[in-house]
């Protein structure tokens, strides 16, 4: 059933890059209009999918593909991109709450000061030109993949001791793992230098409008000790609240298209759900790898872009 369902994911990340493709070629065709708003929702349904479990937030899939191969302006995709990150976060949040594998407790304080940064980072990203912003996205994606490949995740990190500031606010909790049947109880540390990292994460957030699912679970996971299950359930949480600071930037300058937005966030919040039940049954490791190998292609493609090789 596990092997089933990794053919079925991965099969839907070979279509996000072919359909993305496709609706590419087209752009010159003259198309009918209601080509893009479906091709879009095709491609978000099967990234809220994979996002989810991969704990890396659907804009951070969504912005490199769609702004390599649709032809949309990179604010608006930007734009559109806070947007589907917060769908598909909200859409997973009430499962991800109810299976205790996101901690509302642990993501407030570090979605604070993360929102707070993201805002100053929307703000930068809009005042820097397009091919600007497309160079350093690709070479953003690009180490994505970097870190994705050289951080080994810790299934059930081993913290012997809390901090101070972890005690104080209570950053623990438990879970029962679906895939072993065995109950977790997890606790953080190093609270403080996590509070730091999430300043930069929301900058980051802001800027490229791609969430920061992928810089979220590390930070979580390999910084601060927390289950990688619990890790990418967080994430989410984390996400929801950063990613609609950044949004009303982004809002504010006009820079969200509702036929760009409307079918994108759709399709991510359809799929986000099928997503977090993956989650439970499913191991991160095999989704990390077919996302790594997508991740890559779209890095490459937007890096070429920006600089004019690949228009």
């Amino acid at each position: 059933m596990k092997g089933r369902r990794a053919t079925i994911v991965g099969s839907g990340l070979l279509l996000i890059a072919a359909s993305a493709q496709a609706a590419g070629a087209a752009a010159g065709g003259g198309v009918p209009w209601w080509v893009w708003p479906l091709a879009l929702f095709v491609a978000c349904f099967l990234m809220g999918i994979v996002a989810v479990p991969a704990g890396i937030g659907g804009g951070t899939l969504f912005v490199p593909i769609v702004g390599s191969f649709f032809p949309f302006h990179l604010d608006f995709v930007r734009g559109a991109g806070l947007m589907v990150a917060l769908a598909s976060a909200l859409a997973a949040g009430p499962m991800l709450l109810r299976s205790g594998l996101g901690s509302l407790r642990l993501a407030l304080p570090l979605a604070v000061l993360a929102s707070a940064s993201s805002i100053g980072g929307a703000m930068l990203g809009l005042a820097m030109p397009a091919n600007v912003v497309q160079m350093l996205l690709g070479g953003v994606v690009l180490g994505i993949v970097v870190l994705m490949l050289v951080a080994k995740k810790s299934e059930f990190p081993n913290v012997t001791r809390p901090d101070a500031l972890s005690q104080a606010l209570a950053l623990n909790g438990v879970f029962i793992d679906g895939a072993s049947g065995r109950t977790v109880h997890w606790q953080v540390h190093r609270t403080v230098p996590g509070l730091v990292v999430f300043v930069g994460i929301g900058v980051l957030a802001g800027m490229f409008g791609i969430g920061a699912g992928w810089a979220n679970v590390p930070a979580l996971n390999l910084l601060m000790g927390a289950p990688v299950k619990v890790a990418a359930g967080t994430s989410g949480l984390v996400l929801s609240l950063v990613d609609s600071s950044a949004a009303w930037v982004y809002i504010n300058q006009g820079a969200v298209l509702p036929m760009i937005a409307v079918p994108s966030v759709v399709g991510m919040m359809l799929g986000a759900r099928i997503g977090a039940r993956l989650l439970d049954v499913l191991k991160g490791s095999v989704i990390r790898r077919m996302v790594i190998a997508v991740l890559l292609f779209a890095g490459l493609r937007a890096l070429l872009k920006g600089t004019g090789v690949w228009p």
